[in-house]
């Protein structure tokens, strides 16, 4: 805390004797005092004696009242350098340089540097990188453009400029923290010749773990580097600002760029040209599969393709999976057969339009395989676009991408969005099948399951064990329209 501000006693509350020793107001009421302790010291005097007891008691009162306001007035503003301590300090205003939002840019005193790694698939970074901007600005850091993840299975080379604005995203947060799209020649040069020092955060670490253990390796290296971005701020008992802010990155701040952009509400503009559409996120691909173990309808050779390729990367750890074991618990994606029959059974009309994401896009897999091979965040990004702008939003695995729209799509006004409770599927869909229930009775205990479709909900809280818990951006309630229950 700054040497200035007023010592905190072990309940939280500032010492008053300190307030009042500190600039003007408290020295005047130290003035007050002296004065009043005088008046004490002559009550014996003829002058004191000749006053009336009326008048000595309207001094008094005016002396008592005009202290009382000062030291309000001190306590006050106490209160509110000490609420505004972990804020970025604004030293001046650059005339200069006028932004897109047509205010000049703010400059800000700067703890030091961030650089951050996201990891994982788009989605996953995207959460990522609206974390790392709320701890920068929480910590008065410089934060670095991120990079985004180049080393996943399928080589991607896209970077943050590839798919995101980014002049908008610096633009955009400009009054929140300062980023930049490198570190300064200076201090490029300093990490040269010596070294980077390079961190993962820990998992679901609070702001707490940020302020006390991460700002002082900053402030003595002045640069520090995150491995990894995912998962790295708790989903709960965070303060409200910065949950907030954690929002206005990821559904404000983080656009596409025009070309994506462009290219999204194309396709959503033909969809809506045939009537309503449905998006369906069918994680049936090849990667999945071999990552979760779920292996229902495949054969031996196809088996033993997705085990080679589970062993494959270290960073999956489960390597033994009971296929079956993991369908009856509900965690493997729906098969394409299974999600067929839980949206007849939804009531979802045949007729209407089903957009793939994740899956075969217009002109055939074929087609777009080249495309998908080099720039598959490209593809990522247009599947996003058209799952928020979709009548009816349906996964049908919890992935990061599904998490990160349903709370979009909550964001939006609470869009119609089926989130399939596989732990149930499964059990109806193999008595449907081997006949113990009918298909009638089958229909209603589906809908019966999934009567809440991305309507108002509480985030559970499952303390510590983050990972049972909602994910903050499948279900942001801080950021929500009233009328969360």
């Amino acid at each position: 805390m700054d040497n200035n501000k007023a010592k905190v006693d072990d309940h939280g509350e500032p010492h008053y004797a300190e307030i009042m020793n500190k600039n003007n107001n408290g020295g005047f009421i130290k003035c007050l005092i002296v004065e009043w302790n005088k008046t004490e010291n002559l009550k014996g005097s003829s002058l004191i004696s000749s006053q009336s007891p009326l008048l000595r008691l309207k001094i008094l009162a005016i002396a008592a009242i005009s202290m009382l306001m000062l030291l309000t007035s001190a306590i006050l503003l106490e209160f509110t350098a000490l609420s505004e301590t972990m804020k970025p300090k604004i030293l001046s205003l650059r005339s200069s340089h006028i932004g897109i939002f047509g205010a000049p840019e703010r400059i800000y005193e700067n703890n030091g540097y961030l650089m951050v790694s996201s990891n994982g698939g788009l989605n996953q970074m995207r959460a990522g990188i609206s974390d790392m901007v709320a701890i920068a600005s929480y910590l008065n850091v410089t934060l670095v453009v991120p990079e985004l993840d180049n080393t996943s299975f399928w080589n991607d080379r896209s970077q943050f400029q590839d798919i995101f604005d980014v002049d908008y995203f610096i633009e955009y947060l400009r009054d929140e923290v300062k980023i930049v799209k490198e570190l300064p020649q200076g201090m490029k040069k300093r990490i040269a010749s010596r070294y980077l020092y390079s961190m993962p955060p820990v998992s679901w670490s609070n702001m707490s773990y940020y302020y006390k253990t991460i700002l002082p390796r900053i402030k003595k290296h002045q640069v520090v580097h995150f491995t990894k971005t995912d998962a790295r701020l708790a989903n709960n008992g965070i303060p409200l600002e910065v949950q907030k802010l954690r929002c206005r990155v990821n559904y404000k701040a983080l656009r596409f760029t025009s070309d994506i952009e462009m290219v999204g509400k194309k396709i959503v503009k033909i969809m809506r040209q045939n009537g309503p559409f449905l998006v369906l996120h069918l994680r049936y691909e090849m990667d999945m599969l071999a990552f979760s173990g779920c292996y229902q309808s495949l054969n031996e050779k196809e088996m033993e393709e997705l085990t080679a390729m589970r062993y494959a990367y270290p960073w999956w750890k489960v390597k033994e999976i009971d296929s079956n074991l993991v369908r009856s618990i509900g965690i493997c994606p729906l098969t394409p057969e299974e999600t067929a029959l839980t949206l007849k059974a939804l009531g979802i009309n045949p007729r209407m339009q089903i957009f793939i994401a994740a899956g075969d896009i217009y002109g055939g897999e074929k087609r777009m395989a080249p495309l998908r091979e080099a720039f598959p965040n490209l593809m990522a990004a247009l599947d996003y676009i058209v799952s928020i702008e979709s009548d009816i939003f349906v996964p049908t695995y919890s992935g990061n991408m599904d998490k990160v729209v349903e709370g979009h799509r909550r964001y939006l006004g609470y869009k119609t969005t089926i989130i399939p409770n596989r732990y149930v599927l499964v059990r109806l869909i193999d008595q449907y099948r081997n006949g113990t229930i009918s298909w009638e009775e089958f229909s209603r205990v589906v809908k019966l399951a999934h009567a809440r479709r991305g309507g108002p909900i509480t985030r559970s809280v499952v303390p510590l064990k983050p990972k049972l818990e909602d994910y903050f951006y499948s279900n942001p309630q801080e950021c929500l329209p009233q009328g969360s229950s």
